[in-house]
């Protein structure tokens, strides 16, 4: 009988078969799956590092990228936080605990988590731009004696669009210097925090001293753009600001080139990426 490993011999295209074991609503748009997959090894030889996607499809519907959310030291599970804006995403948040779904992957590169140990980190991140970064964050405090002081600074348009609320709550501020800043775009009647957008002004008085700290961010388009600038404003070079990109990924290997942008493929190249790495990109991207 073939001891193969079922990873190494088996196509990057090949979807597993994997069972829905839990539904967290994150908010009215937003809906995070804890799946786990049917067949055995598979699940412990996925390999997923932070900052990597998953593909997920449904028979006679379609397929589509989601980053995993999860981080690999969180093990017998994967966890993918989807948001409702299409056919399949729609169709997946219709799914209940029990039901099937198919998984492939991991694709693209990773946050470089062990190039950052010993590092202070500063998330900035807007909406479900936490969920790719997620992922590193549950791994650096997992592993909290390797890093430094961790700022995660969350903004969102009102309290009810905050994602994992057991999170930024009840769970990441109790552990030993991390710090969670929470702001709202405007007033809300369940939140007594601050409000406002998060200004170059608001980062410096969090970190006053950018040495030896790191950046990352996510986010919508926009705010991607706004932070990246306001790292380089407060000192940071543009090789030590990392951000990560999901832009139309199709296949997951580089071949279908829906993310082709210049020389760079985001499905292959990225999803994470040093500003270095985009400013050497089209001008139009």
């Amino acid at each position: 009988m073939c001891s193969c490993n079922t990873r190494e011999v088996a196509s990057p295209l090949l979807p597993h078969i994997a069972t829905i074991q839990k539904i967290i609503d994150e908010n009215e748009n937003i809906k995070t799956f804890q799946v786990t997959f049917d067949e055995p090894g598979i699940l412990e030889n996925f390999g997923n590092l932070p900052g990597q996607c998953g593909m997920l499809s449904i028979l006679g519907v379609g397929e589509i990228m989601i980053s995993i959310t999860s981080s690999p030291t969180r093990k017998g599970f994967l966890e993918f936080a989807i948001a409702k804006v299409g056919r399949v995403t729609s169709v997946i948040h219709e799914l209940n605990v029990g039901d099937k779904i198919a998984v492939r992957g991991p694709y693209g590169n990773n946050f470089p988590f062990e190039e950052l140990k010993g590092k202070n980190l500063l998330f900035v991140v807007g909406g479900i731009g936490i969920a790719p970064l997620r992922s590193l964050i549950d791994y650096v405090l997992d592993n909290r004696d390797d890093y430094g002081r961790v700022d995660i600074v969350y903004g969102a348009r009102t309290y009810d669009l905050l994602c994992f609320k057991y999170d930024i709550f009840d769970k990441w501020p109790k552990i030993k210097d991390t710090h969670v800043h929470i702001t709202l775009d405007a007033e809300d009647p369940k939140w007594n925090g601050r409000t406002g957008f998060i200004t170059q002004d608001w980062l410096q008085e969090i970190v006053p001293d950018i040495n030896n700290t790191v950046p990352l961010t996510c986010g919508p388009p926009i705010m991607i753009k706004i932070q990246l600038g306001n790292f380089q404003k407060m000192g940071w070079k543009p090789e030590d600001i990392i951000t990560t990109l999901e832009m139309n990924m199709r296949c997951g290997i580089g071949k279908c080139g829906r993310c082709n942008i210049g020389d760079k493929y985001i499905c292959v190249d990225g999803p994470v990426f040093r500003v270095s790495q985009i400013n050497q990109l089209p001008p139009e991207f």
